[in-house]
């Protein structure tokens, strides 16, 4: 006989855990959900994504910061970094926030029924879910996609026989590699690249393009790039990578550079350029759901070409991916789904982080796309070291820039580079959700001395001659 369920969930990252509990909450957990899935529970965040890579970040902070003491004083040390004690202790801390976050939580929706397994959409109203046991149909009267993201793995010559690591795989290594070359330079590859140098390896980033990623700031990537250099990381830039081979016990990364053949010798490769949604098997044309290797397309409400079918965090074809945004998505769907409303999010009121140091925080637009957009942007832009917090710090790279609309002076993008910018980032998305203008920032008193104060400054810079004011002026 054939379950049926009133909500089926494909996945259990975290749009599916949202998802699923907030339909307990609306429904007093009286909606049956099956969510299906493999691996280990949590999907990417947890597992291999925001929880392990902020856990060597915080880690290759403390010996960065013993190495390279900030103030006079303050006499320099070498710590011994044990890396596989190190790593042995994060895998430990992964295990216990799924546990503690994922696993445990289920006890209290009894209604959630956990199916372990591959699925594939055989109709409009069906899934077939595989598994060690076999094969089994699940109905559903809603459904509701969130199958995650995987690393996306360039075709490059000879790069399966030699071997690499992903931001999937890196978490299992127990040696720290002498020399690592990432393939690719936007958000995974250079949190992971600085944290790795920090412990002790030599990192390159090799990379086509001279910027981070699309949608950022060109000025504020340019900064970023040079803090990581000045920290000791190589950027190899306009390079193409043409094939790679092994040479004894080490990698050879065979790149072309301004039409010459230039080889890189590491001991080990990481792959950092970027995620394809997980639609692989799914099968979603089985239920007439339009998707593309992009990802799958949905309206406003998250509904799919199918509306019985919604889609929710990195398998949608959108801007961002984002634990938080999955999360986000889920929850709405749920909403839309069973309070029947149809609720959509505002990418640009979405925030993201680089939780490199310094921390790149964006929201909203740049100047080239408000630009490129509605043709009126007004901008200004200050330096790191015109915060007090900073100078304080001792950090002198890093910038602020406020994008505005030129007639009204609401501000639409706010992009930061210094310590700390994903911690006050919020300010930024509150400003630009609620209209606010650069007038409107100045007007409210921030706290002295924080980096958080550089967001008031830049407000202030639209009226006044920064270097004209002393501390505090209001």
């Amino acid at each position: 006989m054939i379950q049926e369920y009133d909500l089926v969930i494909i996945g259990r990252g975290a749009a599916a855990f949202s998802a699923a509990i907030r339909t307990s909450e609306i429904t007093s957990n009286q909606a049956s959900i099956a969510m299906i899935g493999f691996g280990p529970i949590g999907g990417t965040c947890v597992n291999v994504g925001c929880v392990p890579s902020k856990y060597i970040i915080e880690a290759a902070k403390v010996v960065s910061t013993q190495r390279n003491p900030r103030y006079p004083g303050i006499k320099q040390s070498d710590p011994v970094v044990e890396f596989g004690k190190l790593m042995e202790s994060l895998r430990g801390a992964v295990e216990e926030e799924r546990k503690s976050k994922y696993e445990d939580v289920l006890k209290f929706y009894p209604n959630i029924t956990m199916y372990e397994g591959r699925a594939s959409i055989i109709s409009r109203d069906t899934v077939k879910v595989t598994s060690k046991l076999g094969e089994e149909d699940i109905k559903g009267y809603n459904f509701i996609i969130a199958t995650g993201s995987s690393p996306m793995i360039p075709k490059i010559e000879g790069l399966e026989d030699t071997g690499y690591l992903t931001s999937d795989s890196v978490w299992s290594l127990n040696e720290l590699p002498g020399e690592i070359g990432i393939l690719g330079g936007g958000f995974v590859g250079l949190e992971i690249g600085q944290a790795l140098h920090r412990l002790g390896s030599s990192v390159r980033i090799i990379k086509k393009h001279d910027t981070i990623s699309r949608g950022i700031e060109r000025e504020v990537g340019s900064e970023l790039i040079r803090a990581l250099e000045n920290d000791g990381i190589s950027f190899l830039i306009g390079r193409d990578v043409e094939k790679v081979y092994q040479r004894g016990d080490k990698k050879i990364i065979s790149t072309r550079y301004k039409g010459k053949i230039e080889e890189i010798e590491v001991d080990e490769i990481l792959i950092a350029s970027g995620r394809k949604p997980n639609v692989a098997g799914l099968s979603p044309e089985n239920a007439g759901i339009e998707y593309s290797d992009k990802g799958i397309k949905v309206n406003d409400d998250f509904s799919t070409s199918n509306p019985l079918i919604y889609a929710a965090g990195d398998v949608v074809d959108q801007k961002y991916r984002l634990e938080t945004l999955s999360a986000r998505e889920g929850a709405i769907i749920a909403s839309n789904i069973f309070n029947h409303s149809s609720k959509g999010i505002n990418l640009q009121e979405v925030p993201w982080a680089i939780f490199t140091e310094p921390q790149l925080a964006s929201v909203g637009y740049t100047e080239d796309e408000y630009n490129r957009n509605f043709g009126k942007a007004v901008v200004r832009t200050i330096p790191l070291v015109m915060v007090p917090k900073a100078r304080i710090l001792r950090e002198d790279i890093g910038l602020f820039k406020i994008v505005a609309d030129e007639d009204t002076g609401k501000i639409v993008g706010i992009h930061v580079l210094a310590p700390y910018a994903a911690e006050f980032i919020i300010e930024a998305v509150i400003a630009i959700k609620n209209g606010y203008t650069y007038n409107d920032i100045i007007e409210n008193s921030h706290i002295f001395p924080t980096v958080a104060e550089g967001i008031k400054l830049t407000s202030q810079s639209f009226t006044r001659d920064m270097t004209k004011m002393s501390c505090c002026v209001e």
